[in-house]
């Protein structure tokens, strides 16, 4: 059969593709009926002309004093709950992600532990901060608390796929042999999985250590509380040094668990 004939003979889908284009374009049409668009106020733009002004003009005593409140102790506090929160949040991870994984325990006990971790993962971490800041009180305890709850969502839901996606080779011939279920995690499951469960951890650290800024502005520890009174106060170099130290250190987390990330998977 010649090329032509096959083309001839291909799927008619035009319609389908016709259809589906209309639905997503009534979808944005009727979307954007329900945003109404009133134009920039006056304080939007003072604020953001302030913004741009305290990058370019931070207050350099924020960004070098060692005192409680400046730039270098809000910014080790809060990369503290971050590490505190990924690994607390990673450690609880661990054995909710084995119970989620129908290889591993059957689907009646997946499917109840799949439940409770999406009953985690629907709640915003904002709305987890508020609900931990009435039972910790604020403070920096109140966001690892907030951090490793909301970690143990998504990282064990990493952490299912990677389990799952392992060979049944090997869970089959552990059970020829007659190890119980902790010996098959213990001995055939964890040794492939070291790689994949530390590239997950680094990758939710990169993400709570952005998150743990915004929950200082409910009093869950951090630089966001401090961001937060300089904005309503329009301190905009002190602004600007809290964007600063904020950018710098994003910059080099994100270039180091990249880094690290990459030698996992290629071994490079």
């Amino acid at each position: 059969m010649s090329v032509f004939e096959m083309f001839d003979k291909r799927p008619r889908r035009g319609w389908l593709y016709l259809l589906i284009t209309a639905f997503i374009t009534s979808l944005v049409v009727w979307s954007a009926t329900g945003i109404e668009f009133k134009g920039l106020t006056n304080k939007g733009v003072e604020v953001a002309y302030g913004m741009v002004y305290g990058l370019t003009h931070p207050d350099t005593n924020m960004l070098f004093s060692l005192s409680t409140d400046a730039v270098p102790y809000l910014l080790f506090q809060t990369m503290a709950i971050a590490i505190l929160g990924t690994v607390f949040g990673a450690i609880l991870a661990v054995p909710f992600s084995f119970l989620q994984s129908e290889n591993i325990v059957g689907r009646p006990v997946a499917f109840v532990t799949r439940a409770f971790i999406l009953l985690i993962r629907t709640i915003p971490s904002f709305v987890w901060a508020l609900v931990w800041i009435r039972v910790t009180g604020p403070g920096p305890f109140c966001g690892v608390v907030t951090q490793s709850v909301c970690s143990i969502g998504m990282i064990s839901k990493m952490f299912t796929t990677a389990i799952e996606d392992l060979d049944n080779g090997i869970i089959e011939s552990l059970d020829a042999a007659g190890c119980n279920t902790f010996e098959k995690i213990r001995v055939g499951v964890l040794p492939q999985l070291y790689a994949s469960f530390i590239s997950t951890t680094i990758y939710r650290f990169d993400i709570n250590l952005k998150d743990a800024s915004v929950l200082g502005i409910v009093g869950a520890g951090g630089i966001g509380a401090a961001l937060q009174q300089a904005i309503n106060s329009r301190r905009w170099g002190i602004v600007g040094a809290f964007l600063s130290g904020l950018i710098v250190l994003v910059i080099i987390i994100e270039f180091a668990s990249t880094r690290i990330r990459k030698k996992l998977a290629t071994g490079e």
